[in-house]
Parts: C-alpha cells; structure tokens; sequence
C-alpha cells in the first residue's frame, strides 16, 4: 500500500547547489532521493517546498514523496540518520493524506537573514552570515521594515530568472534585531519572489548604513523597479525557518 510522507529536513547549505537536483552539480534534493532509497527499497522522486539557492541553510525544510515501503514512520528520523550526510538530518517525519503536497499546499514560509558586523571578520561565521565592517542601525532598518508589511507588489525586490509569477505577496511579520555583533531578520509570508528576502536585506542595509532614507526604502518598494533597490544580500545569511501549513 502507497504512502505519502511528509518530513521535515534541516540541512547547511554550504557543500550543495541549492535544494533542487541539478544535471552538473550537487544538490539537497539529489542527496535525500539516492540515500533515502536505501531505507524505502526503491527509486525516490521528493517534492520540497522551496527551493533554496547554493549555499542557503534551513532549519525547517519540508518534503514529501510516495512510498510503498513498511518502515514504521516513527523509525524513519533515526533511520535516516544512518544514510544521509552530517549536513542533513531528518527532523520530523509524518504520514499524510495522498493530496497533501510539499510546496503546494504550504501557506506561508518564515526565513530568517544573519549578518555579522566587526572590524574583522569571523572565519567561524563566513558561511552562516553575511559579514560586514560597518554595524547597521537595527533600528532604522526596523522601522523601513513596516512599509512591507501587508500585500505589495514587491518587483524591486524580485531577482531576473526567476519563475514569472505574480509580484504580488503578504508579508504578515518583519522585524530586525542585533545581539553584539550579530544582525538577524525575520520575514513572514504567505510566499516569496526569487531572490527577494537578499534584495530586500541589501536595500535594509543601506538604511542601516545611512545610504537610504526611510522615505527612500518606501519609495522603492513603491517604484516596482529592481533598478531603485540595493544589491543582492550573499546567500550563506539565509535560512528557511518554518514552512506552514493549515
């Protein structure tokens, strides 16, 4: 009898390509289909529910994928440990109905951004943060940070390449705050344009920094246009924290 499972996948990014299995390079989603074979006793075809650049972390990755193998689901996190890599553990592991899907039936996602600033950079943190010199002012970036809030059309934060989609997203939640030397952000929403959190950390920083107004951040969220918004956050400050569902 089939079984559709649902597991929850914490991984460092760093040594991958990004989630989605790739023809010349490796990826999060080629590791889990050969070694999870192992466990379930034949070829794996997993969906996840977003597909995270090289180098990009997650704490709360989900995947689902048909099974017809036996093994008890409460085995599988344990199990799994045996076959995958340090870099990728199996967190949490659940049966669902045959419709639920990873990606489509999820209804927001929360990324997290970590930025680390010092006169010198930390060699400990160069592939979780994105290192700075300068300190930004978290609270100036906290307060550009409300403009975003609630439906926008976010085409200045959007990344060329990407899969055309509508612009339009629901951020339910921002907010920013420092601990010493380290910056993280928190982004609540119900979806997210390619690349739109690390445009969006770029254009932060540049408030944090002075380079941008208040009014300038609001006005380039208004403007629709890549051109006005700031560069690329890297991607090793990114993690995917929770994918939500009903």
């Amino acid at each position: 009898m089939e079984r559709n499972l649902k597991l929850t996948i914490a991984y460092d990014g760093t040594a991958y390509h990004g989630f989605q299995r790739q023809a010349n390079a490796l990826s999060i989603q080629q590791v889990l289909e050969e070694r999870l074979e192992r466990l379930f006793g034949h070829p794996l075809r997993i969906a996840g529910a977003g597909r995270t650049d090289a180098g990009v972390h997650a704490y709360g990755q989900v995947i689902t994928f048909p099974v017809s193998g036996t093994i008890p689901i409460g085995r599988v996190p344990l199990a799994a440990k045996g076959v995958l890599p340090p870099d990728i553990v199996v967190v949490a592991a659940e049966e669902v109905d045959a419709a639920f899907h990873a990606r489509f039936s999820a209804k927001s996602k929360i990324y997290l951004y970590r930025l680390h600033a010092g006169r010198h950079a930390d060699p400990f943190l160069r592939n979780y943060t994105w290192q700075l010199t300068l300190q930004p002012d978290a609270a100036a970036m906290n307060e550009a940070l409300q403009a975003i809030i609630g439906p926008h059309d976010f085409s200045s934060f959007r990344a060329a390449g990407g899969a055309t989609a509508d612009p339009v997203r629901t951020i339910y939640a921002a907010s920013c705050r420092q601990d010493g030397s380290l910056t993280e952000f928190s982004f609540w929403g119900n979806g997210f344009l390619y690349h739109m959190v690390r445009n969006l950390v770029g254009t932060l920083v540049d408030v944090g920094l002075g380079r941008l107004t208040q009014e300038g951040f609001a006005a380039t969220l208004a403007g629709k246009d890549r051109n006005l918004a700031g560069i690329t956050a890297p991607p090793q400050g990114l993690y995917l924290k929770q994918v939500l569902y009903d």
